[in-house]
């Protein structure tokens, strides 16, 4: 198994940035696995009690982008090409939600990850299946 990144280096790379909007804290990251957590708070929900659609795929999208980078050569960047979620339960309000993102592929020109969000208790309330594409280092 690879070493574990920093979760302190990681989680500073968020600072001043949607990861940090989100209120999303990373609890560990290794290249094969990234995992991290949120508190559903009343302004990332779409109606009372029920944690938006879009900040479910904004924390799978952010794990699935720093999954990649932990997995890119020195010099490159990724983005997100594509992304596909299947959302299962309602996550309410004060709720703590966790994302484990974890490789289906992991090439030289694009990886896709699949995130499993759930609560503390288990219970799954979205998959997400996405594709980031390798961007090559800038050169000149």
């Amino acid at each position: 198994m690879t070493d574990a990144i920093d979760l302190e280096l990681l989680q500073e790379r968020t600072k001043g940035l949607f990861p940090e909007l989100l209120g999303l804290r990373f609890r560990a990251a290794t290249p094969e696995r990234v995992e991290a957590e949120l508190v559903v708070r009343e302004n990332l929900c779409t109606v009372p009690g029920v944690m938006h659609g879009g900040a479910i795929m904004g924390l799978a999208d952010t794990l699935g982008g720093f999954a990649t980078s932990l997995n890119l050569p020195p010099g490159a960047g990724t983005t997100t090409i594509e992304s596909k979620t299947n959302f299962l339960a309602a996550a309410p309000t004060h709720a703590k939600v966790i994302g484990v993102c974890t490789p289906l592929h992991r090439g030289r020109r694009t990886m896709v990850w699949q995130t499993h969000v759930s609560l503390e208790d288990g219970k799954l309330v979205a998959v997400v299946t996405q594709t980031q594409m390798v961007l090559e280092p800038r050169r000149g």
